[in-house]
């Protein structure tokens, strides 16, 4: 018996034509999977079966049915926003790897027939898909005000600046290989350069060389600037930080020897990879996670066994940068794998677990730079704050004049308060968890 308990894999998408993302707001354009691609993702799928589902392996999930897919013991996310079409196209993809057809899957009818799925056993395993307009978990930076305001600010930096500054040779390097495509650092030009060098045979042979490796340099700089931040509440990690809560739902799951939850896989793009390698402090000792994994790459959250006498659980955190193998990395400063508890402790108060939430933070955020008292103009600002001050407290006293005013007309009726210690609060949590609920009202009301 080995000592996994679980795991919670995030993946990234595999190989796609070029995809183009507004430099500005990050609004995406169309794009497709590419036959690669989904070899790419495929391969990760076998890999990820070698790895825990295979008996023999010291990180086999304990007790998980390897053969036939066990529905309940397994849940899995693709992204619908943004590069949707790839990401459900890559998830498909793993899951033929992760769980290949089998003669297993079969049917005996009441004639006594077998059936067996087609392509050989083909194991049809459901996808469940999070669309931006529902679910900002795992797309929160379009439409959003706040974000838009930091890529501003993120462009305006001395530090961005003196990077583009840099890069003007190579940007003038280019200019012959990008069609008149613009070549500045805002508009990020290797995700067109990297596309043709794969795809394209006549520009990989014009290509001079360590051009895409300069490029590749500054796509990260540009990436990890927009997408990560040293402040794990900093509006750049909000890709992580909506990610989070399904991170730590997840693994609760897991631990609670109640729900069946053994493996749950989330395929989506680069951008929450990022996020989280900030918020979990894993660029402090390996810079060069500060940018975008490649295609088909895998972060996955293992939950452990504590050693004996230890009764805890322990989480392991791994990262596979595309065809790379699992690399353990620590988290939150730890030289060896987290206690659960501490984790939950350290990441939960970080986490945007609702629609509200989000809005609130894309609002939030941006209203702070509004109302910041250290502005240029000292003078004005103390003025402005003297005012808000004065209309605040002239606001309270007239709301509390209001209420007592209103008290005293006011008829109370028995029983109608409820006092907070019978009050009765449902907490759903997951769609498992609703339709329970649902059931257990409808049988009340028959």
């Amino acid at each position: 018996m080995t000592d996994v308990l679980g795991v919670l894999v995030i993946a990234r998408n595999g190989d796609r034509d070029e995809f183009y993302q507004d430099p500005k707001t990050y609004e995406p354009q169309f794009t497709e999977s590419t036959p690669l691609g989904a070899v790419e993702s495929f391969q990760l799928g076998s890999f990820l079966r070698s790895v825990y589902l295979n008996p023999s392996s010291p990180s086999y999930i304990t007790n998980m049915k390897t053969d036939l897919v066990n529905t309940h013991a397994v849940h899995f996310y693709a992204k619908a926003g943004g590069e949707g079409p790839v990401i459900f196209d890559s998830a498909i993809a793993l899951l033929q790897g992760l769980f290949p057809p089998t003669p297993k899957n079969k049917i005996t009818l009441a004639n006594e027939t077998t059936v067996v799925a087609p392509l050989g056993g083909y194991q049809y395993v459901p996808i469940e898909t999070v669309e931006p307009g529902n679910d900002r978990t795992l797309e929160p930076w379009t439409d959003c005000p706040a974000f838009k305001d930091h890529i501003s600010k993120v462009y305006a930096s001395s530090e961005f600046k003196e990077k583009a500054k840099s890069a003007q040779p190579f940007f003038g390097a280019i200019r012959d290989y990008v069609f008149g495509r613009p070549t500045t650092l805002e508009n990020a030009i290797y995700d067109y350069m990297n596309t043709q060098l794969i795809h394209n045979k006549t520009f990989a042979h014009r290509l001079p060389p360590t051009l895409i490796e300069q490029a590749r340099g500054f796509a990260d700089f540009h990436e990890n600037a927009v997408f990560g931040s040293k402040d794990i509440g900093g509006i750049a990690n909000l890709p992580g930080r909506t990610i989070l809560h399904l991170i730590l739902d997840s693994l609760q799951r897991i631990a609670f020897n109640g729900d069946p939850l053994q493996f749950l896989l989330v395929e989506t793009s680069y951008h929450p990879f990022i996020s989280l390698f900030h918020m979990l402090e894993m660029t402090k000792h390996n810079p060069q996670l500060a940018g975008f994994p490649n295609f088909a790459s895998a972060f996955a959250f293992e939950l452990r066994r504590g050693p004996a006498p230890e009764d805890r659980d322990f989480l392991r955190v791994k990262f596979k940068n595309g065809t790379n193998n699992f690399e353990t990395y620590h988290v939150f400063g730890h030289k060896a794998d987290i206690p659960l508890t501490e984790f939950f402790y350290r990441a939960e108060n970080y986490a945007i677990s609702s629609q509200k939430q989000w809005a609130a933070t894309c609002q939030d955020d941006l209203q702070s730079d509004y109302l910041h008292i250290g502005s240029q103009n000292g003078a004005t600002s103390t003025v402005m704050a003297a005012c808000a001050a004065v209309l605040f407290v002239g606001m309270f006293a007239l709301a509390k004049f209001i209420k007592r005013s209103r008290a005293k007309k006011y008829v109370r009726l028995p029983d109608d308060e409820v006092s907070p210690g019978s009050r009765t609060h449902h907490n759903y949590g997951t769609l498992h968890n609703v339709r329970s609920a649902m059931v257990a009202l409808n049988t009340r009301a028959d």
